[in-house]
């Protein structure tokens, strides 16, 4: 098994375009054999620690899914933010104390920079599960994955980001790790909530080309792959504010009608009401097919940085 140059996976634009290649080509291999149903057992005897200071469903099961399909075992805390978090204990203690009983540790935490912070502090892997509205590297990795396997490459495709492109820690990580691609991106948003100038500044410098609109309606037109996201109120300091822009895009079967017949339609989810349930059924809807392509990705990570 190749490892990755990084014990670490802290950011989407830590890879290069080769461990890109070997992640996703890993990922690949481990899905294949479990649709063959072979017994994995790349990491026996390892242990994952899961910590996950704020809510999750798909992260979290499917890097204990990806854990146990390896046959390795996962010690969990769901709640972390209620166990001695809540007495006063730093995120540095806690990882300290952590990474005495596993192997490898999967952060979730509302702070940006707190992947990073928990990788000083120790020296078993940190695999960034999501850092506030910084980065979600390992939801990136599975998008690209997601993208190659519906549309068969990534290589001159027009790429729409919708929704929350401010605080959307999905869409920054996945900005960062198509910037070596020859893709063109559309980012669709309020004006409130627009696409970081960091971003949109890195990917001009690379070349990339960059388009802003506040119409969804243009950005379908326009794109190949339609990316949405949801106004997250978790974000938001002022509630009515939020209030004001929960509902800004509401995607239906309708609004479909104006873009190609080839698109595919991405979320991270959870999805609240940005996507009709009539968009279900289309054969471009692949969200749902997107979340369980998390399980061979991180079962590719996992065995790279603790195989």
């Amino acid at each position: 098994m190749e490892r990755l140059s990084s014990k670490d996976v802290l950011r989407a634009d830590q890879f290069s375009t080769e461990e890109i290649d070997r992640i996703l080509e890993t990922a690949r291999r481990y899905e294949a054999a479990l649709e063959a149903g072979e017994i994995l057992d790349a990491l026996r005897g390892k242990v994952l620690a899961t910590l996950f200071y704020e809510p999750s469903t798909r992260t979290r099961l499917s890097f204990e899914a990806a854990m146990l399909r390896l046959s390795g075992r996962v010690v969990s805390v769901a709640e972390a933010k209620s166990s001695s978090a809540a007495k006063g204990e730093s995120l540095h203690d806690t990882i300290r104390t952590v990474e005495g009983y596993a192997d490898v540790i999967v952060l979730r935490h509302p702070q940006i920079g707190a992947a990073e912070e928990a990788a000083r502090a120790t020296h078993v892997p940190i695999l960034n599960a999501g850092d506030g509205a910084g980065q979600h590297p390992t939801q990136s990795l599975l998008d690209l994955y997601t993208i190659v396997k519906e549309q068969g490459t990534v290589d001159g495709l027009t790429v729409a980001l919708a929704g929350d492109l401010k605080n959307g820690r999905t869409v920054h990580s996945l900005a960062d790790l198509l910037a070596d691609y020859g893709i063109e991106f559309v980012f669709a948003s309020p004006e409130a909530l627009r696409m970081p100038n960091e971003i949109v500044d890195r990917l001009c410098s690379k070349g990339m080309p960059v388009r802003e609109t506040e119409s969804l309606t243009d950005a379908i037109a326009a794109c190949d792959v339609l990316y949405m996201t949801r106004i997250q109120r978790e974000r938001f300091d002022d509630p009515r504010e939020y209030d004001r822009l929960k509902d800004a895009y509401i995607l239906d079967r309708e609004m479909l009608a104006g873009g190609k017949e080839s698109m595919t339609i991405m979320h991270p989810l959870p999805r609240v009401n940005e996507i009709a349930t009539d968009v279900d059924g289309l054969p471009g809807a692949a969200y749902f097919r997107q979340a369980a392509n998390g399980v061979p990705i991180r079962m590719a990570l996992l065995a790279m940085v603790a195989g």
